[in-house]
């Protein structure tokens, strides 16, 4: 079993400053080029201006690539739903998985008589899929037996604007367990390099004040929005 690994590879320079000229230059009569000589801290100041009076359109040129690592198919299958982004996706056609490994959710593990039931039925999925290629059936065929839980790798860019977006989705306490994950570690990464721009980042608890669930149970709702508006 691999163990997710999700890693910021490659990442606009300094986007912040791209995103402050962006946002500037709406209003200037200088040309974006001759912004890109001003003051860090007017940068800073057009960039915070656009995005707390909520034009994002402007950190749209700041874009993030990440590999994600030993991830299963499921919830790959969840993250293409994001459409205003770019995927590089391991091929299940082209490559032969000669170690198949999966991903394995927590409340299977917690229950020892479901782990033992989902292992068996790995294994024998492993020796179907050896089976068949040992019988020349292409890849592209063998594959139909592999599961949901089958692990691959994935290459992800997306804009600062849609990463905001994501967040608020997959961040969230309803999202399901591994895309939250991945999120929560997607997250991390950009706001190392973009902390302006991800400051606010997060479920809608955090980034709006706000839960469109409706929540009162859930931890985030009361640590976020009953502290906040003292409801």
């Amino acid at each position: 079993m691999l163990t997710l690994k999700v890693k910021l590879l490659s990442y606009t320079p300094q986007p912040e400053k791209l995103c402050g000229v962006a946002a500037r230059s709406c209003i200037s009569r200088k040309t974006p080029s001759e912004l890109m000589d001003l003051p860090e801290e007017k940068l800073n100041e057009a960039l915070s201006k656009a995005l707390s009076k909520g034009h994002h359109s402007v950190i749209e040129h700041a874009n993030f690539t990440f590999s994600l690592e030993g991830i299963s198919r499921a919830c790959t299958h969840q993250l293409v739903r994001h459409r205003i982004a770019s995927y590089s996706q391991q091929s299940q056609r082209h490559v032969e998985l000669s170690e198949l490994n999966y991903v394995k959710p927590p409340s299977i593990l917690k229950n020892n008589e479901a782990l033992k039931i989902f292992e068996e039925c790995l294994k024998a999925i492993d020796e179907t899929y050896r089976t068949l290629i040992k019988m020349n059936i292409p890849l592209e065929d063998a594959r139909y037996i592999l599961p949901n839980a089958a692990s691959t790798n994935i290459v992800v860019t997306m804009n600062a604007r849609e990463l905001l977006h994501f967040f608020e989705l997959r961040c969230c306490l309803h999202a399901q367990w591994e895309i939250r994950k991945v999120a929560w570690e997607m997250l991390k990464k950009v706001k190392k390099v973009a902390p302006k721009i991800f400051e606010k980042a997060g479920p809608p608890c955090i980034s709006k004040g706000e839960c469109p669930e409706k929540d009162f149970s859930c931890p985030f709702f009361k640590r976020f929005i009953v502290k906040n508006k003292n409801i």
